[in-house]
Order: structure tokens, then sequence, then C-alpha cells
């Protein structure tokens, strides 16, 4: 679910000064509100909010962050906080796009999800089957295992890759498909297929590939005409550094208490299925709603989707097919986090109560926690959403 790289900016020393002033004049009052009041949702509680998000952002000394609160698929809370980018001044709106980091991988799972009612896939069988190469470590790997991270594929981003002689994936550098493919095969297994739960974001690339393989089309292309288009997610696609896109956002780490600018990945490392894409929080909103419905799966699949794992032993594990699986005080939460490039992300979905929290930052994930943010602004409107303890990622 994080990534990291290292860049460093050297032309920003006096901008940890520069950034507390600014926030503490950006997110005095809001940049967009576009709130819709109810009974249940006034006034009193959008200033408490307001309080509790502002004191966070201090507190974590996060430049932005852009929130939406969703309830029955209508949008009751959404505004911008403090800055999208500190050199420019520029302000966070509703409007304002931020990387998704690993919150993308939903939308690589959906997409496999449509294939296989398409009747292209099929979730038991080995990937093999699709993916013309596949070493024979991988004959016993489904698709099912790739979509809950339970192939025993190694997470490429992992320290130990790095040794010398290892096969590892420089994020300096572009590779094709069938380049990180042959590094992932490579690879030995961490464990069984089946026996363990491990997040791999290398599975996930390997789903973005197999998509390719199955429809002929690079999966962004995929999502673009299965999902952001027919939901009206005109500002949902894959990042790219190269094209002119509006509201989009600066990412930030935070080095030694100082601000700096995000680190620099190769363009094509930006384009893979575990989570390379940009968003703002409307068009959040938008997928939240269509969630609820069955205009993109069957609602038997986005039950398969939203199901814990069942490993080999029969013992379960909290995750789903690109989402976190769960419960707050009997409230089922589904729920994923995301962090990339001085980027993070949060969706969390109280489904039963058909209430979801969506925030996010600009600001590394050693120094954000848009979970916490997300959980806390969820109890806020409904103390029976208050978590019992802190969830750690």
């Amino acid at each position: 679910m994080i990534r990291v790289s290292g860049k460093q900016s050297t032309c920003l020393a006096p901008i940890a000064v520069l950034l507390t002033i600014a926030i503490a004049a950006q997110i005095g009052a809001p940049v967009v509100a576009r709130a819709q009041t109810s009974a249940s949702d006034d006034a009193e509680i959008s200033e408490k909010v307001d309080a509790y998000v502002t004191a966070e952002m201090r507190t974590e000394k996060m430049p932005g962050l852009a929130l939406a609160v969703v309830r029955d698929g209508q949008i009751i809370k959404v505004r911008g906080y403090g800055l999208a980018n500190i050199e420019l001044d520029v302000p966070v709106k509703p409007e304002t796009i931020f990387q998704t980091g690993s919150v993308g991988k939903q939308f690589t799972a959906t997409a496999v999800m449509m294939l296989m009612e398409d009747g292209k896939i099929r979730l038991d069988d080995p990937i093999g089957k699709y993916l013309p190469g596949a070493p024979a470590t991988w004959k016993n790997i489904t698709v099912r295992n790739l979509l809950t991270h339970t192939s025993g594929i190694h997470d490429y981003e992992t320290e130990s890759l790095t040794k010398k002689g290892a096969a590892f994936v420089n994020l300096r550098n572009d590779y094709t498909e069938d380049e990180l493919f042959k590094i992932f095969r490579e690879l030995p297994l961490d464990f069984p297929p089946g026996s363990q739960w491990r997040y791999s974001n290398s599975g996930y690339v390997v789903l973005g590939i197999l998509i390719h393989k199955m429809t002929g089309q690079f999966y962004g292309d995929v999502l673009q005409e299965r999902i952001f288009r027919p939901l009206g997610m005109t500002s949902t696609r894959i990042i790219s550094e190269a094209d002119i896109i509006p509201n989009r956002a600066a990412g930030y780490r935070l080095v030694n208490g100082e601000i700096k600018n995000q680190e620099w990945v190769s363009p094509t490392l930006n384009t893979t299925a575990d989570g390379a894409l940009y968003t703002n929080v409307l068009d959040m909103a938008k997928w939240d709603a269509a969630l609820y419905t069955e205009k993109l799966l069957k609602q038997g699949s986005l039950n398969q989707m939203w199901t814990p794992v069942r490993l080999n032993d029969g013992k379960t594990a909290e995750y789903g097919f690109g989402w976190d699986v769960t419960n707050v005080n009997v409230h089922r939460l589904i729920e994923h986090g995301g962090a990339w490039q001085g980027f993070t992300t949060q969706i969390s979905r109280y489904v039963d109560d058909k209430f979801t929290v969506i925030v996010l930052t600009n600001l590394d994930s050693e120094h954000s926690e848009p979970d916490k943010i997300a959980h806390n602004v969820a109890a806020i409107y409904d103390p029976a959403l208050t978590p019992v303890s802190p969830k750690e990622h």
C-alpha cells in the first residue's frame, strides 16, 4: 500500500516557515463548501469537522487536504483545506486532483471482476492460463490469489530487493510490461500460494498485465472505457507528469521537519495497476455512489470483492479484492488507503450506514494519517462509528 522513492529538492530551504504561515492563512476559511445540510448534518457538526481537520493538519504539518462526506450516495460536506501548491500559493478545493496511491487497486480489481462477468476469466484458474511465460513456480497461483494478496509473489517495493545482484525494480528506470513480468517471474515466492496474506504491489502489477492480455488494451484505457467515463469521473485518469492537468496538486514530504517536493519516479512506473491514478474527492463520491448499485458489477460480484479472503488453513484475513474488510462496533467498514509520491489517500465506507468519508492529502505517508482523519470525521457525524483503537498500516 505504501510506495517510497527518494529524490530531494534543494530549492525549498525557507519553505517550512512559509508553509506554517500559508496553512494558517488558508485553513481559516473554506475554499469551497458545497454542503447539503439536513437535520442530522447541520452547521454545528460541519464546524466541528472543520475544527478537527484543521487542528490535525497543523499537528501533522500537512500542506493540503480535500474532504468529502457522503451519505446515501449524496455529498453532505465537501471542502478543501490548506494548499495544493505551496510555491504558487494555490489553495485546495474540491476539484483539486491528488494521486491515489493504492486506492487505485479497487479499480483494477473491478476491471478484473468485469472480465469474470464477461466470461473471459475465472477467479480460481491458474494465472498461467492467461499469462504465457509464467514460471513453473506460479503454477498454483490463481487470479483470486493476486486479488487478495495471497499469491506469495514478492512485493517489488521491498528494500531487500535492492541488494546487489538481486532482481529488483529501480523506481528511476522505465520498464515495459514484459520487462516487469520477467523481473517478477524470476523472484522466489515468499510462501506457497494461499497459505498466507502479505501485501504485494507486484500482484496488482501482474493483474494489469493480465487485463492487457485478455482485452488487448492497456489497463488504464479499460478503466476509462468501463468505469470512469460511464460514471462521469472526468478528473480520474492514469498519472502523467507530461500532460497539462488542471487543478493538479503538488505532492510533498517532510525531511527533518522541512518540507520538500515529492520524489521523482519514472513515467512508466507511474502507469502500473497497483495504484497510479489521479482523482479528486468529487469523482470518488461518484464512485462510492455507484458501488451501491449494479451500474458496474452485479451485487454477487461486489459481495465477493468485500468478503474476507480464506486461507488454505481455513483462517481468514481482513482483505477482499482491493479492499480492507473489517467493522467498527459491528458497523461494516470497507475501506482502503494509499500513498505515493508525497500523497496519501483514504476512502472509508460504512456500508450498512451508507456513509462514506474520503480524504486526500499531499503529504508523505510517514507524516500523514488520512485513515485516522477519516475515522474521526465519521465519529463526529455518528459516535457509534468511533474507532476502538487507531488502525495501523
